[in-house]
């Protein structure tokens, strides 16, 4: 029929075409497919035969080294983008048997480098170059060493496992710092040695640093506690000191400090919500198991054997694996739960003011206190304690006032620092004490018995109060000088001298520009990529006050919706016995951060006029260096300048700083109020402020800042305000951003200071009333202070840096400089 047979043929003539349409589709997709190929990057090509040859990736995993990585039949293990770019060497387990050579970093683009469990020798190459690259496995090798910059350039790293291998002896280099993205690093059995430096509390993105097997000695740093860890292995190493430095992690979900020379006492673990794994087994740690430890719900395993505990054996809850031998401890009795003789418990409050040395810790068995080394009874009283010679450290214990027939005590050439109790003079029967050669001061106590015989020789400030301190003008930064800004004091006024400084000063002005519009230009960007500068605020109480100001009637103060008029955070307070005396303490709801007024005499000489690093409006700032050499900035402020609502928002601005932890912030590491004292304790800052090295570097034989260290500060301020601003669990406001508020470090990193004015943002992000008095330092207030524009904090930066150099420009110049 017609019409089947002209419907065949169209059919046919239609499938002919599509065929040759398909088979132009395939040739076209072939050809692009190949011109890809022919698009690789040669300089990756080439650094990719390297690797192979020298990996032996050609013989073991078939690479073709005359080939392409990314053509069509990709090298197994490689991955490549759709730029012809290799991403990707992923050869884990292997079996390969080479090295690595240093072509790797010519591969500009490598974000995963895989080459764990393999038998790789040689060394470890550097690898500047790749700043995109994000996992390094190269666990379970032979590498024989590992560059002191290794980590130089390596800025994107995320994830690092160099565990198990036999590298040269090695310490954590400071270019691990840069790393800010780093949330794992693992190096177990890698040969580490030295100590662990500072800056791992300031990586913000830290959150599993295992270490464990290597030759780290020394204290662990406090300033560790600043990082978000929730898995700390740091076993079978050589550390020592306290593990005071815990207190504050309560993010921890694993803590290994096992095999170690760890001393003193267990720190609260209350708050530990996520604790699950406890390892403190073979350590020299001493005093009470801390009951918070074993109501911690989480806690599934811990190990306390191999130590000298002391106080009652702890009763081990249902369903917890713990390792807690009695014989190996000092228990003063091996049955859980039994409680200890009343005056084994007294002796253990005496030896909580040496903070339970291990000297006493060692020789104190059982539960008959008068078989106690040092102890002397009559008739099953203690009459006698005689610790001279112990090495003792910390301070008396008023405890020592509960025991109502001593006679004699000896503490004779330790390191006891404080005062002497007052509950220890009114002990009736006392004929002895002697504190000979220690570290005590203030005045003396009356003593109750006439016929005492006391002996403080080897005290130099026994009888002495504490020196004042006095207050001045500028700031009160943990600087050197610590002064203002303005030089204009000392100048003789030579035109010759005044002349050579005018390049630098305006090159000052030129780089103050160009790095804080910059630095205003990040702060904007972020404002427009977050479109929500105070959203993160999850609480209404007010804003944070640090009670810095002088009075002033040039000072304007903002007040922000939703406040508390007396500082906002809540704080709570315990007291001592003697409710209205000079030694009630005030403990702010702020972790285990209390440090005690004994302990910061101690550390900066009884704040000796040697260790000032500088006076503000509110007091003076005090170098201090800690038994393990950790140096502190020690804040003390001016007594008399402080009242009720000053106490209320020195401890709002506690509770605030414990929440705020960057590596571009100032890390406030503990405080103390007690009696009328009111201390911060800072991280140290080495190479003081800002200020100093802009305008006042001639007179502190300073050479002026390069332009690059100016960016990079700038940058670093950047950051921090950001994460005041977008990234903490609250949005805060710091509101006195200045040269002098801008600290550096050895490495001349920034970190922004003196948060005694920071605001909380309301939820809004709005401001409803302006006070007429000023908080903070006279300048320029940008308008978007009160709404919902962060740029105003970068301007006024800006401003204040102006105002600096107009004022250091005229009172040093004969003339203006038109710039």
């Amino acid at each position: 029929m017609p019409f089947p047979t002209a419907f065949t043929a169209r059919r046919r003539r239609h499938e002919g075409a599509a065929g040759r349409w398909c088979g132009l589709v395939v040739l076209v997709l072939m050809a692009l497919e190949a011109g890809a190929a022919a698009e690789t990057s040669p300089s990756d090509v080439a650094a990719m035969r390297a690797v192979a040859k020298a990996l032996g990736a050609d013989k073991t995993l078939g690479w073709d080294v005359a080939g392409d990585p990314c053509s069509p039949k990709r090298w197994d293990g490689v991955s490549c983008d759709s730029s012809g770019r290799v991403t990707a060497i992923q050869v884990g387990a292997r079996g390969l048997t080479g090295t690595l050579p240093p072509e790797v970093g010519d591969l500009t683009e490598l974000t995963r480098l895989e080459v764990f469990d393999n038998k790789l020798s040689g060394p470890l190459p550097l690898l500047p170059g790749l700043s995109s690259l994000q996992v390094l496995l190269a666990h379970n090798n032979s590498f024989a060493s590992i560059p002191a910059d290794f980590f130089k350039g390596l800025t994107g790293l995320t994830a690092v496992a160099i565990d198990y291998n036999p590298f040269a002896s090695w310490t954590l280099p400071a270019s691990l710092a840069a790393c800010a993205s780093l949330a794992n690093f693992s190096a177990i059995s890698a040969n580490v040695s030295g100590t662990l430096p500072d800056f791992l509390g300031a990586m913000p993105a830290l959150q599993r640093l295992s270490l464990s097997f290597n030759q780290l000695s020394g204290p662990v740093p406090a300033s560790l506690a600043g990082a978000p860890l929730v898995q700390l292995w740091l076993n079978g190493a050589h550390l020592n000191g306290s593990i005071s430095f815990v207190s504050n992690m309560t993010s921890l979900e694993q803590l290994w400090l096992h095999s170690n020379e760890f001393t003193g006492p267990l720190p609260d673990f209350a708050g530990f919500d996520d604790l699950w794994d406890l390892q403190l087994r073979d350590n020299m740690l001493t005093g009470p198991v801390p009951e918070s430890l074993f109501k911690l719900k989480a806690l599934k395993n811990v190990t306390l054997t191999n130590n000298l505990l002391q106080g009652p054996m702890p009763q081990i809850p249902n369903g917890l694996h713990a390792d807690i031998e009695a014989d190996t401890e000092r228990f003063c009795v091996q049955e859980a739960g039994k409680p200890c003789n009343p005056l084994v418990s007294l002796l253990l409050e005496v030896a909580a003011g040496f903070m339970y040395p291990k000297a006493l810790a060692e020789d104190w068995r059982g539960n008959d206190p008068c078989m106690f080394p040092g102890v002397t009874c009559i008739q099953g009283n203690i009459t006698g304690l005689t610790f001279a010679n112990k090495g003792l450290s910390g301070s008396i214990s008023p405890a020592i006032g509960k025991i109502s027939s001593l006679k004699v005590l000896d503490l004779a050439n330790n390191n006891i620092t404080g005062t002497v109790p007052e509950e220890v003079a009114v002990l009736p029967l006392l004929t002895k004490i002697d504190l000979s050669n220690n570290n005590l001061y203030g005045k003396l106590p009356t003593f109750a018995s006439k016929n005492v015989a006391v002996n403080t020789a080897g005290n130099p400030n026994i009888g002495k109060d504490a020196p004042a301190p006095t207050a001045g003008p500028g700031s009160s930064n943990n600087s050197p000088s610590g002064g203002s800004s303005s030089g204009s004091s000392g100048n003789n006024g030579n035109g010759g001298s005044s002349s050579s400084s005018v390049g630098v000063i305006a090159g000052s002005v030129a780089g103050t520009v160009a790095g804080l519009g910059l630095v205003a230009a990040l702060g904007f960007y972020c404002y427009k990529r977050k479109q929500k500068p105070f959203g993160r605020v999850q609480s209404p109480h007010a804003m944070v006050i640090h009670p810095r100001h002088s009075g002033s009637d040039d000072m304007v103060k903002i007040t922000v919706a939703g406040g508390n008029a007396n500082g906002g955070a809540r704080a709570s307070e315990t007291y001592s016995q003697a409710s209205s005396g000079p030694r009630d303490i005030h403990v702010v709801e702020s972790g285990n951060m209390v440090i005690s007024i004994q302990v910061l005499r101690n550390v900066t000489n009884n704040f000796s006029e040697d260790n000032i690093l500088g006076r503000g409006g509110f007091g003076t700032v005090y170098k201090g260096e800690l038994h393990d050499g950790t140096k502190i900035a020690v804040k003390r402020m001016e007594a008399g300048v402080m009242g009720n609502k000053g106490l209320n928002e020195f401890k709002s601005e506690i509770a605030v700083l414990t929440k705020v932890r960057h590596r571009n912030l100032v890390s406030l590491l503990g405080y103390c109020l007690d009696g009328n004292e009111r201390i911060l304790v800072y991280e140290y800052m080495p190479q003081g402020t800002l200020s100093q090295h802009l305008f006042e570097w001639s007179e502190n034989n300073l050479r002026p800042l390069e332009w690059k260290k100016r960016l990079s500060i700038a940058l670093d301020v950047a950051r921090g305000v950001e994460y005041l601003h977008s990234l903490a669990q609250q949005t805060f406001i710091h509101r006195d951003l200045k040269p002098s508020n801008i600290l550096l470090g050895d490495d001349m990193k920034a970190k922004v200071a003196d948060f005694g004015l920071v605001r909380l943002a309301p939820d809004d992000g709005k401001c409803v009333s302006i006070e007429t008095r000023l908080a903070g330092t006279f300048g320029y207030l940008a308008p978007e202070y009160a709404g919902e524009h962060p740029i105003f904090l970068f301007t006024k930066f800006i401003d204040a840096m102006f105002s600096s150099i107009d004022k250091h420009i005229t009172s040093n110049l004969q003339q203006p400089v038109i710039i």
